[in-house]
């Protein structure tokens, strides 16, 4: 329970500091901060499952690169479903998406 409080924690942590460095992507309090984590998870273990495995051949033949653009789709997409989350287009997504992961995976390294 530990570990699943403290990865929500740093997903949190992470995007609203995307939210803080681009302007096209916007929190507007507290609680979307902790909800929107918790959608971009089941949206990424679900919908970005299918996705990605679907898109195999895709992304082997584009060495990695276009599960940058189903990330960038899964987080426009918990914008969507989000109230208080907005991302004002593709590329905002495709960068806070990137920026996102690196920031969680530099927090994970500091709190373990």
């Amino acid at each position: 329970m530990r570990s699943l409080f403290f990865h929500w924690a740093i997903s949190a942590a992470s995007l609203a500091a995307v939210a803080y460095l681009f302007p096209g992507i916007e929190l507007s309090g507290l609680g979307a901060a902790l909800i929107a984590p918790i959608v971009i998870g089941l949206i990424n273990a679900t919908i970005g499952l299918v996705l990605k495995i679907v898109t195999l051949p895709l992304s082997i033949f584009s060495l990695g690169i276009f599960l940058l653009v189903i990330n960038a789709l899964m987080l426009q997409l918990a914008a969507f479903i989000v109230p208080g989350f907005f991302i004002a287009g593709f590329w905002s997504a495709f960068f806070g998406a990137i920026v996102m992961s690196i920031v969680s995976m530099i927090l994970r390294s500091l709190f373990k």
